[in-house]
């Protein structure tokens, strides 16, 4: 594109740095200078100017909608990441989360005065514990690897209680998250990889002979990291317990299944629930987090203070480890913190009831089927047959074309796309990880197919012009990764 006097491209204005354009020796605000200013900082007092630059508000408000105009968001299009979730927050619920009962309370508020907030917490957790078949749920866990945390720390105090202490291994295959052997090396346990079959499912011979009487626990992701659902699950389950551990199972995938099985039925003793996968509420910049964990009968006893409980004079906290409580492992934050979460995920589960989150699973593997089945002539999925929630491709269709995975992802931003999640999980090689969720329709995904079909024919034919040095059209061009990721500029010089 010929470049303009003005650095601006037809409507998409040239954007600096506030500092840039800022002056450092003014401000956009007149504000009285402060007569003997009182220092509470001891020796600590500034000693020169913050440096920040000055801006009228018109100057700061351009600023950061300019910005927005360079950023991709799910109100904005298709978010095809992989594992991730990434789908449509409906405006109802963001309208229940700014009432002011729930949005303007303090945690440090007398519990008298928050009852209709304690009282939503306890309907959450009924829904959660029905929805799962399970015994009890945790609330505070803040994010999803929060809420593994929570799981592995409720197993370790069950077997503590129970003399199991020498039972300190954990089993995690191949495929799994990062953050499950991460957990329970940070909970205190040994991490002992299960390997992998050639159909994408947890090896379960190798499963069964590291089986020990040093095993606390087995973590699995169902439906795993692959898209795939295991279909051995209840024979896992069945094979821990025996020799006398747990079953914790990450629930990152919840949505695929949520409304169509119990997880207490399928033998899982500790599960997180993303609240941002499976009920709506913001991911990423949008959060906070919140990561549930339930709990089975035998872990129940173990969950974390604080928790809420009905009481014949109405709601109450739990702050201490004592009464009902007594058995707790502990405390894992402050305060419960995500009430805006909390209040989002039940206005989803309300307004879609359970035919709804029965609709939401069935959609969610629909869609994905869709892509699957409409990509597989022209891409290489990763393994035979039908998926869950999300289609999973290899790199083998790009073999001896010179473009690379991560070439096809850059080239899906030209294409007016998000790029799927690359390169993970880490068993396939050049994965292409697509999960279009349950909220795409299927002209969106008619869309989205159409862009791929015609990148990957693209690539078969030799048109590398796509591909080099992709993306073309987008504000910034193709960074260099590894430079910013081992030298990051951090501040404006």
């Amino acid at each position: 594109m010929e470049n303009t006097t003005s650095g601006a491209k037809g409507l998409l204005q040239k954007t600096e740095l506030l500092f840039e354009y800022g002056r450092l020796d003014v401000s956009g605000v007149d504000v009285a200078p402060i007569a003997n200013p009182q220092v509470r900082l001891g020796n600590m007092k500034r000693q020169q100017n913050p440096q920040l630059p000055g801006l009228t508000e018109p100057e700061a408000v351009r600023h950061y909608v300019r910005l927005s105009q360079r950023n991709y968001a799910i109100d904005l299009g298709m978010f095809p990441l992989g594992s991730c979730t990434m789908k449509h927050n409906p405006r109802l619920n963001e309208a229940m989360a700014r009432l002011a009962g729930f949005a303007d309370i303090h945690p440090l508020q007398p519990q008298s005065t928050v009852q209709g907030a304690l009282e939503l917490m306890h309907e959450l957790s009924f829904w959660l514990t029905t929805l799962t078949g399970m015994q009890a749920v945790a609330l505070s866990p803040k994010a999803g690897a929060h809420g593994e945390q929570c799981g592995m720390l409720a197993i370790r105090a069950a077997l503590d209680a129970n003399g199991q202490q020498h039972r300190r291994r954990v089993l995690v295959p191949k495929s799994a998250h990062g953050t499950n052997p991460a957990t329970a090396a940070q909970c205190g346990f040994s991490v002992d990889e299960i390997g992998q079959t050639a159909n994408g499912r947890v090896d379960f011979a190798d499963f069964y002979a590291k089986l020990g009487d040093d095993v606390a626990a087995v973590m699995i992701t169902n439906p795993n990291t692959c898209g795939l659902f295991e279909p051995q699950i209840k024979e896992i389950a069945d094979a821990i317990h025996a020799a006398g551990g747990y079953f914790y199972c990450d629930g990152a995938n919840f949505n695929a299944i949520v409304g169509k099985v119990k997880i207490a039925e399928l033998g899982v003793d500790a599960m997180h629930i993303n609240l941002h996968k499976t009920f709506s509420t913001p991911h990423g910049g949008g959060g906070p987090g919140s990561g549930p964990t339930v709990l089975s009968a035998a872990l129940a006893p173990f969950a974390p203070v604080p928790l809420v409980v009905k009481t014949a004079n109405g709601f109450e906290l739990v702050e201490n480890a004592s009464g009902e409580a007594e058995q707790a492992f502990g405390r894992m934050v402050a305060f419960h913190g995500q009430m805006g979460m909390y209040v989002r995920a039940l206005a989803y589960m309300l307004s879609h009831g359970s035919d709804g989150l029965k609709q939401v699973a069935e959609d969610a593997v629909l869609n994905a089927n869709y892509i699957l089945a409409s990509l597989k002539d022209v891409m290489s999925p990763a393994f035979e047959g039908y998926c869950m929630h999300e289609a999973l491709f290899d790199d083998s269709f790009l073999e001896g074309t010179g473009v690379t995975t991560l070439d096809f992802a850059k080239a899906m931003i030209d294409e007016g796309f998000h790029p799927m999640t690359m390169y993970f999980p880490l068993v396939v090689h050049g994965a292409m990880l697509i999960e279009p969720t349950e909220t795409e329709s299927k002209n969106t995904l008619d869309g989205f197919i159409a862009s791929m079909r015609a990148l990957a024919v693209a690539a078969k034919s030799n048109d590398i012009s796509k591909f080099d040095h992709a993306p073309h059209l987008a504000p910034s061009k193709r960074l260099d990764e590894v430079m910013a990721a081992r030298k990051p500029v951090l501040k404006y010089v």
